[in-house]
Order: C-alpha cells, then structure tokens, then sequence
C-alpha cells in the first residue's frame, strides 16, 4: 500500500484484502522499538509460511519500499503496489476526523507528502494500481 495517512488505505486493505491477506502495518506496534525491522521480519515469516501479505503503511518513497520489494523477491513471489491517491484536503478532513489516539500530526502528514514518488513497475513492482474515487486503474 502507497498513500498519505488519511486516504482510504486501511478501508481498501479491510474492504479487498484481509480475507486473503496477512495483515502487517506498524500503526499495530505503536510502542515497539525498531518497527522496520520488526515489519521485515513479520513479512518474511509470513511468506516463508506460503501466505500473501499486504502491508499497510504510508511507504511514500521507493527507498521505503526497497526492503519490501527485495522480501518479495527472495520469496519468489509476485509484488504489487496499491497507491491510494487521495487528495490532500481528503487526507486531511478524515485525518481530523479520526480519534485523538489515531489522528497524526499535521506535521507527520506534510512531510509524508513531501516524500512521496508514485510507485512504479520501473522500481521493480509488477503490477501498480491507483485507487481513486472510481476504484482501482491499473499503472506504470
């Protein structure tokens, strides 16, 4: 999953994919120490136990997402990419409609933004699709 906090991913990931998926995200270990490594370590237990993951974090840069594209690849397994392209005004209206606890700071938003490439195939994925209010699009 691709997209600033606030855009949908969670309810895309809850509506399409966890009946088939195993479920990783960070925001499930907020008072952990070494959450990446902690994530790249549940991934990789997850697909060496044959199951398909998704991973539902902000992961806005393709240097976010190389330590996930390079799990999939020694799994041998096929990685796409859903990017969530929400508009920022979205974003940011059910960001401030969320409980206190999960609301991010705006500060954390911005510079979410700021970091973030659409994914690719040229980045490694093979497949990307683009959600938006009309569903899913396959990209480049």
């Amino acid at each position: 999953m691709v997209g600033l906090q606030g855009a949908g991913k969670s309810t895309w990931v809850r509506e399409h994919l966890a009946d088939t998926h195993a479920v990783v995200s960070k925001d499930h270990w907020p008072r952990a120490r070494r959450r990446e490594a902690r994530q790249q370590r549940v991934v990789a237990e997850h697909l060496a136990a044959g199951r398909s993951v998704v991973v539902d974090n902000t992961n806005p840069s393709p240097g976010e997402r190389a330590a996930l594209l390079a799990a999939g690849r020694a799994a041998g397994v096929p990685v796409r990419a859903v990017w969530v392209d929400t508009p920022l005004g979205t974003c940011l209206a059910c960001n401030d409609a969320r409980e206190e606890r999960a609301r991010v700071p705006l500060v954390g938003v911005f510079a979410t933004r700021a970091r973030l490439v659409p994914p690719s195939t040229a980045e490694g994925f093979d497949r990307v699709d683009v959600v938006r209010a009309g569903g899913p699009r396959p990209a480049g």
